[in-house]
């Protein structure tokens, strides 16, 4: 009888030992996490954001121009934002991640080495503007994607989402599911609703009013 209690006993310690440690893991993601947003903040603000007047692609003015490229280029910023995504991501399992060129580049190049680093590879990928007319003549670039993938889009900053819209357009074309994209910043300028509307949802690491701009 005694030699059951200890058992037992010994059982009930070594859930609350796995509970705990659990706990302080999760703890110690959820601080890292912070810490990495708080740096990736910082240097987008110091780096990346002008503000000021200028015109934008559309012709529209804004009192800010938001260069996300100067960060995802930089190797403190590509480690960032490489971390931060995967972190966001880190429940799912997509068979690849990538987006639009130009601004998904470099974001999916890091993205494919951080998580190499993390043993975790992730298959990566770029959708150019239009398909190549030489060679392959492919719009989607790298390691195959088979149809039926899931995959998640990401990009460096969202204003209307047209360019995601485009990128998933064109995995339409070859049967590639594109559910979700998650951007470094949101604009607020109708990205999230224009593509919700196409079935994807968008997240972001910051929203452009987490610098106290709209």
């Amino acid at each position: 009888m005694a030699h059951s209690a200890a058992k037992l006993k010994l059982r009930h310690t070594k859930v609350l030992t796995a509970v705990f440690i659990d706990s302080r893991i999760k703890s110690m993601e959820k601080a890292n996490y912070a810490q990495l947003k708080e740096k990736l903040f910082n240097l987008l603000n110091k780096e990346a954001l002008k503000r000021g007047k200028f015109i934008l692609s559309s012709g529209k003015e804004s009192n800010y121009y938001l260069d996300g490229r100067l960060i995802t280029l930089s190797a403190q910023g590509a480690y960032l934002v490489a971390n931060l995504i995967l972190e966001m991501l880190k429940d799912e399992a997509p068979d690849a991640i990538g987006g639009p060129t130009l601004g998904a580049d470099p974001i999916a190049g890091a993205l494919a080495a951080i998580s190499y680093v993390n043993n975790q590879p992730v298959k990566t990928f770029i959708v150019r503007k239009q398909a190549k007319e030489h060679g392959t003549q492919q719009q989607v670039e790298g390691p195959a994607l088979k149809k039926g993938d899931r995959v998640v889009l990401v990009d460096d900053v969202a204003t209307s989402g047209k360019a995601i819209l485009e990128a998933k357009q064109a995995l339409d074309k070859i049967g590639v599911i594109a559910e979700k994209a998650i951007v470094i910043v949101d604009r607020n300028q109708g990205a999230a609703e224009n593509l919700a509307k196409a079935g994807l949802k968008l997240e972001s690491i910051f929203k452009i009013a987490d610098f106290g701009l709209g």
